[in-house]
């Protein structure tokens, strides 16, 4: 196995087909809140390198997206996703650090945020410096809230309007409220093998 982490561009957009693919399946499979994505949306990620992708060769294993909302005074890290072969290496966590590392450089004013039903990557995130917060604390963005539209849990987030679902809303510092916040342990732990 020769796993590769990167910054996504032009040169993965033929990966985007089955990207759309697993979040289908993904969805599909695990009967929770996961939004589907747009081909044309992961274009645009890659395009403007705001997405991490991890390649076994050249074989696709993994993906996560970064976006601003509220005028860049938040980014979430969103679209987690790894092929079911190479769950439970590790990989999601290696993505994770590695898109919350784009994230915080990119963006460094803005706070990094996420919702998720995901245990494992409720884990990843404490270990990243998150806290569970209310939805009240993250971006009040319509546009971010319409991506749930395609969860089946989408009828909870709107009878709530919008202050609770099953997922939980993790928030992080921005890197200039926390310029000092020592990610290298995790970059160590999780450099590819």
């Amino acid at each position: 196995m020769s796993i590769q982490l990167t910054i996504a561009n032009a040169t993965h957009l033929p990966y985007v087909e089955e990207l759309v693919e697993m979040y289908r399946f993904s969805a599909e499979e695990r009967k929770t809140g996961i939004a589907l994505r747009k081909p044309e949306y992961l274009q645009k990620k890659m395009n403007n390198g705001d997405a991490i992708i991890a390649l076994d060769g050249d074989i696709l294993i993994g993906f996560c997206y970064i976006e601003t909302w509220s005028h860049h005074k938040y980014v979430a890290n969103s679209g987690l996703i790894v092929k079911n072969a190479y769950r439970k290496q590790g990989l999601a966590k290696m993505i994770k650090v590695h898109a919350f590392k784009l994230a915080r450089d990119k963006y460094p004013s803005a706070k990094v945020f996420g919702i998720t039903t995901s245990l494992a990557v409720m884990k990843i995130n404490s270990e990243l410096g998150y806290k569970p917060v209310t939805f009240s604390e993250l971006t009040q963005d319509t546009e971010f809230w319409d991506a749930c539209k395609s969860c089946p849990n989408y009828d909870i987030l709107e009878r709530n309007e919008r202050r609770m679902c099953l997922c939980t809303g993790m928030l992080a510092p921005s890197k200039e409220e926390a310029p000092h916040l020592d990610l290298s342990h995790l970059i160590l732990q999780t450099n590819p093998v």
